[in-house]
Parts: C-alpha cells; structure tokens; sequence
C-alpha cells in the first residue's frame, strides 16, 4: 500500500481523521507499507511555506521506525505517469505522481478522497 500524503501525516500525528480500518492496515505486519519522496517533498514544501507544521526529519525517521519502505521517484515512475487516464479536473501533480508511482509498484494507494479512483489506480478510499 502507497500511502497518499495526508494519510501519512494523520498516521503520523495520531489524528482522528485517520479511520480505524486504515490504521488497522497500516499497522498490520503483513501490509507492506510504501511512503513516496513525493509525499515527503510534498510536506517540506507545505512547511516551508506556512501551510503545515511538522519535522520533516522526524516524519523521515518515523516511517522508517514503522518498517515503511520509502520510494524514491524513477524514471519508470514517471513513465507510469505518462500512461495514467487523462487528469480531468483534478490536477493535483502531487496526487498524479503518487498514482503513478502505486501503479508502477502494483500497490494499492490509500487515500481520503475515493475520486482518485477514476484514474484506473487501486485504492482504499475513505
């Protein structure tokens, strides 16, 4: 499972919006948990700017106490991206590059917002 940006923040944080069958996923030994560079460059630039409070070093560090795996952006990932349904009306390019990247590794992409399923991606959708 590639975890989109927020769900890793809400983990992270303990936030009640994180449902209990996600957390249940995510601490289940047998789920390989997936958590992008894209989502950690996502978070350092919401800090840089103003819009989010956190310690990009500690967040780093914690999903690798966890047992996540991170995964870095390749060019196989890009290429996935290339061949993604059209974007519609959402153009998130954060949100493009984490389908593109759960696609490219065969996992399923947890996230809150189930209309990232329109993108032919796997997801667990709140």
């Amino acid at each position: 499972m590639l975890l989109d940006t927020h769900i890793l923040l809400w983990f992270a944080a303990g936030h009640p919006r994180l449902k209990p069958a996600w957390r249940s996923a995510l601490e289940d030994q047998g789920n390989e948990i997936l958590v992008s560079t894209v989502s950690l460059w996502e978070a350092a630039i919401k800090v840089r700017i103003g819009k989010l409070a956190a310690d990009i070093p500690a967040l780093t560090a914690g999903c690798v106490r966890a047992g996540f795996r991170i995964v870095e952006l390749s060019p196989r990932h890009l290429a996935r991206l290339m061949r993604l349904s059209p974007p519609g009306d959402h153009r998130d390019p954060f949100d493009h590059l984490l389908l593109a990247q759960a696609a490219a590794e065969d996992a399923r992409f947890v996230t809150a917002e189930p209309r990232l399923g329109q993108y032919g991606v796997s997801i667990l959708a709140g």
